[in-house]
C-alpha cells in the first residue's frame, strides 16, 4: 500500500488548480473573470493553469458572448471530477493519519 502522498496528482495539486477545479465542481460552469478575481491570480497565470487542466482533460473551455461581450467559462469534465474526488480522497486519508496527533 502506498503513503497518500503518493496518491496526490501533479496537474490537480497545485493549489490554483486544485482551486479551479473544486470552483468548478460545485457550479454548471464557471466564468473566467470570476475564477480571475476569487483566485486573485494574474489573467496569464490563470490562463496557463487553465491550460494545463485542459491538456489534461479534466475541463473544457467555452468560448461564447453574454450580449457582446466575449465570455469564457470553464466547465469540469467527469475525468476531472474524478481527478478531484481522487484528490479530496489522499488528503481526507493523510488527515486521519496526522489530524489527532500532536505536532512536534
Amino acid at each position: 500500500m502506498t503513503h497518500p502522498t503518493g496518491r496526490l496528482s501533479d496537474v490537480v495539486h497545485q493549489r490554483h488548480r486544485l482551486g479551479i477545479l473544486a470552483i468548478a465542481d460545485e457550479a454548471a460552469r464557471v466564468e473566467f473573470t470570476y475564477l480571475h478575481e476569487v483566485l486573485e491570480l494574474t489573467r496569464g497565470n490563470l490562463n496557463r493553469h487553465l491550460a494545463v487542466l485542459e491538456e489534461a482533460g479534466l475541463i473544457v473551455l467555452e468560448k461564447g458572448y453574454d450580449g457582446r461581450r466575449p465570455k469564457t467559462w470553464i466547465v469540469i469534465t467527469d475525468q476531472g471530477r474524478a481527478a478531484l474526488s481522487a484528490e479530496l480522497t489522499a488528503l481526507e486519508e493523510l488527515i486521519r493519519r496526522h489530524g489527532g496527533r500532536p505536532h512536534r
